[in-house]
């Protein structure tokens, strides 16, 4: 099964600074690249956790004593770790990309290259498929997500060409739904429909909310001094790390105690996203646009 190569390897196990028995999560298993990188540097009491919701990913599993996964979205990591009785991690991986194999995968939904029915779920238990979104949304629901997600110029007739349409047929399939807003593509073709298959995929899977919660739980179970390492696709997700690194919240305002302290849950450690070589794009030409960022959780004065 093919899954991308992993974006930033050497940079993003760097930036763990893994410790021979610490505890580490990979938030996005995936095809395991990043996972098998930090088990060659853990020792045999170090231990390493991986979550991903997709059940395809369970043939890239890791035969080793000292690696756990568990099949569900990261963005219950909390709970889950708690059910498995870990208290905590001294660090966090998350690689939020899209993998090779789900696009190529046409069956699956989620390239516009092929022909199937519109699905796009990472979690093929889920019930909202993006036909079933594409066929049931409103049409300022559907301007909405195609303009905050795809950043899509003209979304508004976008979404009142698939309403007409569906009022005639519901969309079932790609090439169906290909057909329906092939008039009103903008500019670059490919890059047009790639923004609006992004916007689809991301409200399918919920993945802004997905995001929030991780980040809130991985403060949460993070040991202090332990580090995170999180590599984004695109503008709205880097700008939710960014924001939340900074000072612990969404929308990347300080707050302060009664006293006056700001407060301040990370060390930044890039205070700038570190992004892959030119020779890492001419390799690997999905990792252009991605963006790392690490943080490390700040020691209590106590304990610092």
């Amino acid at each position: 099964m093919e899954y991308h190569n992993p974006v930033l390897l050497k940079e993003s196990i760097e930036g763990l600074e893994i410790k021979q028995n610490g505890i580490y999560l990979d938030a996005t298993f995936g095809g395991g690249g990043h996972s098998r990188a930090i088990l060659e540097r853990l020792g045999d009491k170090g231990s390493l956790i991986g979550f991903d919701q997709d059940e395809d990913v369970k043939q890239n599993l890791i035969d080793d004593d000292r690696f756990l996964f568990i099949n569900h979205n990261f963005r219950y990591l909390k709970r889950f770790l708690k059910l498995h009785q870990i208290d905590g991690v001294d660090g966090i991986l998350a690689d939020l990309g899209i993998s090779s194999h789900h696009i190529n995968a046409a069956e699956r939904g989620f390239s516009y290259r092929f022909d199937a029915a519109i699905d796009m779920r990472m979690n093929q238990k889920d019930e909202v498929t993006a036909g079933s979104i594409l066929n049931s949304y409103t049409t300022d629901e559907l301007q909405n997500i195609f303009s905050k997600y795809g950043e899509v110029r003209n979304s508004k007739s976008l979404a009142q060409a698939i309403v007409e349409q569906r009022s005639i047929k519901d969309l079932e399939t790609i090439n169906e739904f290909i057909r329906t807003i092939d008039p009103w593509v903008r500019g670059n073709r490919n890059r047009y429909l790639s923004c609006v298959f992004q916007a689809l995929r991301m409200e399918v899977n919920d993945e802004v909310a997905a995001l929030k919660d991780f980040l809130t739980d991985s403060l949460s179970v993070l040991n202090e001094g332990g580090l995170i390492v999180i590599i984004s696709y695109h503008s709205i997700e880097d700008r939710l790390v960014k924001n939340f690194f900074k000072t612990g919240n969404f929308e990347g305002q300080q707050e302060k105690d009664f006293y006056g302290n700001i407060h301040r849950p990370f060390k930044v450690i890039t205070k700038k996203a570190k992004v892959p070589t030119p020779e890492e794009v001419n390799s690997n030409p999905r990792s252009r646009s991605a963006k790392m960022r690490i943080a490390q959780k700040q020691f209590t004065k106590s304990n610092s």
